[in-house]
């Protein structure tokens, strides 16, 4: 069910979600946690189709915050917000509230947002696309207990991550962290059964890739060594390479979603090592709220100073 409000407020959003509730017979129970979405009209579908995908495993009251340009002369003379809101079967298993503001309502999101927050329950806040430089202070990321932003659309990846280890603050988290976590499973479980001293290492990727930066400055604070850098077609992360004294403990996954793990004196396996939908990394953000204190060891993580080799 859709219910659309021109030039509306948020009271008259809150009474259309309880009239929607009304309507198909649906309590507003269950719901779990808040998120909002600070997005653009040319990332507002996909992001939306994420955060409804993750709502089945944690239902949730979706806020998405489009904030327009001024179009036409109504816009650029009167401040105002437009609404559409979804229940039911057209906002997963929660529900959603696409918030489009115009004029000085743009600058103002967060008095529009904080009266539709669901009351004692945490906020997330996710930028799909620009984030502010310092989240934590942002008028809309202050509301939240969680920020989750994404490095792989930045201009300059690794320029931004240096930023954003500079501003960093509990609850900050980034989806080129998230992508890490089957790498860095799968890393601790070979490290577990190779028992062998790290001498070296060598993360393999595109170029500029976040999450490759972030796997190798993870690696370098958790192994004490110096982990190398190198440059392949990709795509993303293709390989982890750690020397020990007995040979080299490798994860090779040139292409596809299968990768192989090879130990020293241990014949190669083969792994599942997908890239997963941002809908999963979502849905694993969700699953804990509190600071990630791995994340924060990686992001401020000094690094190689050095230029990254290439094969």
């Amino acid at each position: 069910m859709k219910i659309d409000l021109s030039d509306t407020t948020a009271s008259k959003i809150n009474k259309a979600l309880v009239q929607g509730r009304r309507d198909i017979g649906t309590p507003a129970v269950g719901m779990v946690l808040t998120m909002v979405i600070v997005t653009d009209e040319e990332n507002a579908y996909d992001s939306i189709k994420a955060a409804e995908e993750a709502s089945h495993e944690h239902p949730s009251r979706t806020l998405v915050v489009i904030k327009r340009h001024a179009r036409t002369p109504r816009d650029r003379t009167n401040s105002h917000l437009d609404a559409e809101v979804r229940v039911g079967a057209d906002a997963g298993t929660g529900e959603t509230v696409v918030l489009r503001t115009y004029g000085e309502v743009s600058d103002h999101a967060d008095s529009v947002v904080l009266p539709l927050l669901l009351p004692d329950a945490p906020v997330v806040v996710w930028w799909p696309g620009d984030a502010p430089e310092i989240p934590a202070k942002d008028p809309l990321g202050a509301l939240a207990q969680r920020r989750i932003t994404d490095l792989y659309a930045a201009t300059n990846p690794i320029e931004a991550l240096n930023a954003r280890a500079h501003s960093y603050a509990p609850g900050d988290t980034d989806l080129a962290w998230t992508r890490l976590t089957p790498w860095r499973s799968m890393l601790a479980a070979a490290l577990d059964q190779a028992k062998s001293k790290i001498t070296s290492g060598a993360v393999e990727s595109e170029a500029d890739n976040p999450a490759a930066e972030l796997l190798a400055r993870w690696l370098e604070a958790r192994l004490k060594v110096k982990i190398d850098r190198v440059v392949t077609e990709g795509p993303v992360i293709t390989a982890v390479r750690l020397g020990t004294g007995a040979g080299e403990v490798v994860i090779d996954r040139p292409e596809g979603p299968l990768a192989t793990l090879s130990l020293p004196g241990q014949p190669s396996r083969t792994l599942a090592l997908k890239v997963r939908t941002t809908s999963e990394l979502i849905a694993e953000e969700l699953r804990r709220l509190d600071a990630d204190e791995m994340y924060a060891i990686a992001l401020r993580a000094e690094g190689t100073k050095e230029t990254p080799s290439h094969v």
